[in-house]
């Protein structure tokens, strides 16, 4: 040779074409592997895609049976208190995945404003209700199922609160809730539901004290 080098041995050759071959076998298993996760990936994206419009579809209608199941059994509180012939409706618009719900109520098929034309007294038994089916959703072990409804029967007749009343331990109780209701009207409009009625009543000397009203010995509840 040219430059005075001995060529090398065909063993020596054949052991470097050996090691050339075993990294280009390598190098090919990893491209190979490399691929293959690319292809996972790119399916993944494909496919999260679909999960996504799927989900959020199954979200919607989820809300949407929970809205269906608040008209039923809010419109029969309302026809239950007030005696009218009325139902409540509420209708959801979708923004960015975020619900906006929209409430009114229907009388023989004419929409009405829940704020107009009932003296509040629509929008007082609604908040109850919709009040009671948000703390359902609390995580109980967080949260304990404690209501207090301060003058929620303010804008009723007074021959209309007990019907209130027998709603709100009607639902409290299968909900297993312990509801504190503060009222002005006369401690005697309970007695027929509640578990227990006391009435505050202010003393010049003292302030206010505290009486128990009413006895259910009955149901051995005092």
């Amino acid at each position: 040779m040219e430059d005075g080098k001995k060529p090398e041995s065909p063993a020596r050759l054949k052991n470097r074409h050996t090691r050339l071959a075993a990294f280009r076998d390598q190098a090919q298993k990893d491209m190979d592997r490399t691929r293959a996760s690319i292809k996972q990936v790119r399916d993944y994206l494909a496919l999260s895609g679909k999960v996504s419009v799927a989900l959020e579809a199954l979200n919607q209608q989820l809300f949407r049976k929970l809205l269906d199941l608040i008209e039923e059994k809010l419109s029969i509180a309302l026809q239950e208190v007030l005696e009218q012939p009325i139902v409540l409706k509420a209708g959801v618009d979708w923004k960015r995945n975020a619900a906006s719900v929209d409430f009114w109520i229907e009388r023989e098929g004419n929409r009405e404003d829940i704020l107009k034309g009932q003296g509040g007294s629509v929008a007082n038994i609604l908040s109850v209700g919709l009040r009671m089916f948000a703390l359902t959703t609390l995580d109980e072990k967080d949260h304990r199922r404690f209501l207090v409804l301060d003058e929620q029967d303010c804008w009723l007749h007074p021959d209309l609160v007990p019907r209130l009343v027998k709603i709100i331990h009607d639902a409290g109780s299968a909900l297993g809730f312990q509801v504190l209701m503060i009222s002005h009207h006369d401690a005697d409009t309970f007695s027929r539901y509640a578990d227990r009625v006391y009435r505050l009543v202010p003393r010049a000397a003292s302030g206010v004290s505290v009486e128990r009203v009413g006895c259910f010995a009955e149901e051995g509840r005092f």
